[in-house]
């Protein structure tokens, strides 16, 4: 097995795609039996990080702008009015609030800074208005890179937001096509498709990826980092299920450590030039969350989440200087 992941790094390498039946052979390794080749694929992916990306790292940042009360009924989320969860409720907030968490994030060391907000999407003149003032006003008050994560698109609020000063707008596909409704029902799979396209149609980057531990296949892993890839999204974040009480999924099993690894690994054979990054449950991984940074990862999600704690940016920063990677200004 080593030889034939050497062989498939070296093909990477040398400008060519990873097909779906040998992704498929490396995202089947049993965590138990085959460790030691799990590593192997961890250090090959690294190799391949280096050779498309170099060094270096950017951390970004969230800010939960608007929360609660979401109609959508995605089972994992603690945000969704379908669900009875003790996530916070409140209303969109307000510039100087957002442009002060912005000013301080990047003081910190955060290179980029997203405002997040629950609800279906921005499809009305009026919510994307809001939205796009607090934009105008961190743009003009700051220089950290402007991202967005608002859900559905319509090109004009897309629109709206490239002009408001937004670089990167998120939105994950969360999973497969084909598992997409045994976790939501409210919208379509090509609902987020869709608003991919719209976002890179009005010129913003995108970023995108999804949760792992819903209880979908290693298949369905598969099936969604081809999508992104055939998507060209360059940015893709990794998100590991952290059950919430209250929500459909509170009683699942997190996803073991070695599968974690090996999941990241996959999908830098398969993305070689996008970023991986870190985002919400790595903690899951415990000692071996170093082992994601030297097996894939170039970027990562820090500090509070929406409803979840992450790390901290102090010792993100710490973390990945002392592997060796030089952080983005």
């Amino acid at each position: 097995m080593k030889n034939f992941i050497l062989t498939l790094k070296e093909s990477i390498i040398n400008g060519n795609s990873i097909t779906f039946d040998d992704a498929e052979k490396l995202i089947n390794l049993d965590i138990d039996i085959n460790k030691n080749e799990i590593l192997f694929l961890s250090d090959c992916a690294n190799e391949i990080r280096k050779f498309f990306c170099g060094e270096k790292f950017n951390l970004c940042t969230i800010m939960n702008a608007k929360s609660g009360k979401c109609p959508e009924d995605c089972k994992y989320c603690a945000q969704s009015a379908h669900f009875k969860t003790a996530s916070p409720v409140y209303p969109l907030t307000n510039k100087e609030e957002a442009l002060n968490l912005a000013l301080n994030v990047e003081k910190e060391g955060a290179n980029r800074f997203a405002l997040v907000t629950s609800g279906r999407g921005l499809l009305t003149e009026k919510d994307t208005l809001e939205v796009a003032n607090l934009y105008k006003y961190m743009k003009r008050n700051s220089n950290i890179h402007l991202c967005a994560s608002h859900g559905l698109l319509t090109k004009e609020s897309a629109k709206s937001l490239k002009e408001a000063g937004v670089k990167t707008y998120h939105h994950n596909l969360e999973t497969s096509r084909d598992f997409y409704d045994k976790i939501c029902t409210t919208h379509t799979y090509q609902d987020r498709v869709d608003t991919i396209l719209i976002a890179q149609e009005a010129g913003l980057e995108v970023c995108s990826g999804g949760i792992f531990g819903l209880g979908e296949s290693r298949v369905d892993r598969l099936n969604m980092a081809f999508e992104l890839k055939n998507l060209n999204v360059k940015s893709i974040p990794l998100n590991f299920l952290t059950p919430i009480a209250g929500t459909p999924m509170a009683d699942y099993s997190p996803l073991d450590p070695m599968e974690i690894i090996k999941t990241i690994a996959v999908y830098r054979f398969i993305n070689p030039d996008s970023s991986l990054r870190y985002a919400g449950g790595r903690l899951q991984l415990g000692d071996l969350e170093i082992q994601g940074i030297k097996g894939g990862i170039n970027s990562a999600l820090t500090g509070n989440f929406l409803t979840t704690t992450g790390s901290t940016i102090a010792s993100d920063k710490e973390m990945v200087v002392k592997e060796g990677f030089t952080l983005d200004k």
